[in-house]
């Protein structure tokens, strides 16, 4: 085989062993294996509870053992392809059994990459929040194009998205919007997306036909589940209920039912209007607010290179993580990495992938 093609084999079989690694293949199969047995019992499905957690873990370890034997076999089956069609010296096998080779090494570092999502909080379902800059209406319309561009992203990954909060902008946009996005990994995949966005466009809510630039915030935080204990005081918080705005329904803004939460030591606010009820947005306002300390703590062992105190203190010049340019051409660059795209209403359509997976595969490098 040629050294090229010698490469692209070695590229999927380190995939492959980093990933029997990573999920500890032997004994992931054992456990799948006493899962399974304890879901063939007849009274399985009496404690609905833990059934819906088994049923979690077993979904997830079919799907880690799957992706890792899927590899193996496509591999082991490709390589015996190559070595039938130089034996026979038949030029039309090897040459298709090289394209689904390159085929399959894109797909096995797409894995591998997906691997790197083993941190504390990296399985945990997320809130988003989002939040517009100085600028009025330009940054309030910016702020709604970047809820739409994660919302389509989290759409085309199969991930359930709940609206927490919204307030909307005086004449167009939202000031700021807050959403759970559930899913495997929702916070591995989405936490490198925290910092300031900037917009460079001709102004559609300018006579003029300007260019402007516009900024929002992005903040994101993993959903904090019950096995994760945080204290927190009641003398470190201010309570605030207020009457909902925004798309909720007629009934919605009839009452002080939306409840705002600030956590005094740290400053973090947090707010919810999703629900007619005060105490169930009183609730998931609390929920909130543990995931968010949960995420500060998880910042300060990390010693990430974007805290808290940086991202949220300017929404402007000089903390932004990406640009956005549609005019006088068409550009999407990440500051922290430098992948580019030409293709901006792609990315503002949802297509974050590229961006996504440098960002994590820098953050991880960092790390080492």
């Amino acid at each position: 085989m040629q050294a090229e093609t010698l490469a692209k084999i070695d590229i999927i079989k380190s995939a492959v062993d980093l990933l029997r690694k990573h999920v500890k293949y032997d004994d992931a199969k054992a456990r799948l294996a006493d899962l399974e047995a304890l879901t063939a019992n007849g009274d399985f499905w009496n404690d609905q509870i833990n059934a819906q957690e088994t049923m979690r873990e077993k979904n997830r370890l079919e799907r880690q053992l799957s992706v890792i034997d899927t590899l193996q076999f496509e591999m082991d089956d490709l390589v015996a392809l190559l070595e039938l069609g130089a034996a026979e010296n038949d030029e039309e096998i090897v040459a298709d059994a090289e394209a689904s080779l390159s085929i399959l090494v894109c797909v096995a570092e797409k894995r591998q990459l997906e691997s790197l999502l083993s941190g504390e909080a990296d399985a945990n379902d997320c809130f988003i929040e989002v939040h517009a800059g100085a600028g009025g209406t330009e940054a309030q319309d910016w702020a709604l194009m970047l809820m739409r561009m994660y919302s389509r992203w989290s759409e085309a990954r199969g991930f359930k998205i709940q609206l927490i909060e919204e307030s909307a902008g005086e004449e167009a946009g939202i000031k700021s919007v807050t959403m759970r996005v559930e899913g495997e990994n929702a916070y591995g995949w989405m936490k490198t997306e925290s910092g300031v966005h900037r917009l460079v466009r001709i102004s559609p809510y300018d006579s003029s036909a300007r260019r402007h630039t516009s900024f929002a915030s992005v903040w994101v935080y993993p959903v904090v589940d019950d096995n994760i204990e945080i204290e927190i005081e009641d003398k470190d918080l201010r309570i605030d209920t207020y009457r909902a705005s925004g798309a909720g329904g007629q009934h919605v803004n009839k009452t002080d039912s939306a409840i705002r939460i600030t956590h005094i030591p740290t400053n973090i606010v947090v707010q919810c209007q999703n629900d007619r009820s005060q105490h169930r947005n009183r609730a998931t306002a609390f929920n909130m607010l543990k995931a968010r300390l949960y995420e500060l703590e998880l910042q300060r062992r990390e010693d990430a290179a974007n805290d808290a105190a940086s991202i949220k203190t300017d929404i402007g010049w000089g903390n932004q993580i990406r640009s956005y340019v549609l005019h006088p051409y068409q550009m999407v660059k990440d500051l922290r990495t430098n992948v580019e795209k030409g293709n901006a209403q792609g990315v503002l359509d949802g297509d974050l992938d590229d961006f996504i997976e440098a960002s994590l595969a820098a953050r991880v490098g960092n790390q080492r």
